[in-house]
């Protein structure tokens, strides 16, 4: 993508839309994909825009790139980013925002689908059986906790406006959220999950995160709760929420990550056959996955990278102490 020497590195797959957004966003900044050049071409670079290390970069060797000083990714979430490959000095954002309208209306969609019970409505049709009627229930006037209230959580509260809910935030500290009723800290999670009818989980998975809905909180939950995750799995702990589905069958949960998603193989590994129980529905890690995302997502991770090479601070900085150790 241009003769004068590389400053940005692009560990993602090379595609029509990734030239799009670098040329119009970045022109005056040459940038070679991984895929496409070699190691003695990227001594100059300064950034990375990533996507899959493991797919786009498994090769990569950090002494290649010793001017490196940012990386921008694709995705929302860092968690599986090999943090121990990247010198200390080097900053590293997600794509805040990048999928925050689809995930949410995923989310919304999920649960619809759990309250309006759709799977099994949809398989009494298809048996021809009219009545009795599936049980469903609504969204309206729900009493709603949104845990990790980002860019994705404030998207999900936009949606529920119209279904007239009273929502909770769970943010770090209980700091104002816009558009809530209510902002409670992490250290009130319980509190928040005992008096939510429908709880969704957008957090990302953090050594702060991980396992942080056990067994303890979701008997904290209503008996006929509703619990949506499209933030990540390893945030629940996966027996006792199985466990948990078993022993309260009018409990539902409304997934679209799973604690074994292999993307290398594209298959899920269950330890428990989750998809078998009638009070579950899922999807397969796809809440981002539409027509209109890619370039909606690129825009916003090539837009941090706009600032880095114009000299001001990248927005998003994760604080690498809180993915250590989850690998």
């Amino acid at each position: 993508m241009g003769k004068d020497p590389a400053r940005l590195l692009l560990a993602v797959k090379h595609r029509p839309s990734v030239d799009a957004a670098v040329e119009r966003d970045l022109p005056g900044v040459a940038a070679v994909y991984v895929e496409e050049s070699g190691p003695g071409e990227w001594a100059p670079v300064e950034a990375a825009l990533v996507g899959s290390m493991a797919r786009e970069a498994g090769g990569w060797d950090p002494t290649t790139t010793p001017r490196l000083r940012f990386v921008q990714r694709v995705f929302a979430g860092v968690d599986d980013l090999p943090f121990d490959r990247f010198a200390p000095s080097v900053a590293i954002a997600g794509n805040v925002g990048g999928y925050a309208p689809f995930v949410a209306e995923h989310a919304v969609a999920l649960a619809l689908a759990a309250t309006r019970t759709l799977v099994t409505a949809h398989a009494q049709v298809a048996a021809g059986t009219l009545r009795p009627a599936p049980d469903h229930r609504t969204l309206w006037h729900r009493s709603v906790a949104i845990l990790g209230y980002g860019a994705i959580g404030r998207a999900i509260a936009d949606r529920l406006r119209g279904f007239d809910c009273r929502i909770v935030a769970v943010n770090r500290k209980g700091e104002p959220a816009p558009g809530a009723d209510e902002a409670l800290p992490a250290s009130r999670l319980v509190e928040a999950l005992a008096g939510a009818q429908v709880v969704f989980d957008a957090r990302p998975l953090t050594t702060l995160t991980r396992g942080s809905i056990g067994a303890a909180e979701l008997r904290a939950m209503p008996s006929d709760g509703i619990l949506v995750n499209v933030g990540r799995a390893g945030t629940v702990d996966e027996q006792a929420l199985y466990q948990h589905l078993r022993a309260h069958p009018k409990f539902r949960a409304a997934l679209d990550v799973w604690w074994g998603e292999e993307f290398a193989t594209g298959a899920i590994r269950h330890r428990f056959p989750f998809a078998s129980l009638p009070n579950v529905i899922g999807t397969p890690h796809s809440a981002g996955y539409a027509p209109d995302v890619e370039e909606y997502a690129l825009r916003k991770a090539v837009a941090n990278l706009v600032r880095f090479f114009a000299g001001e601070p990248p927005l998003h900085l994760i604080d690498r102490a809180e993915y250590v150790g989850l690998r």
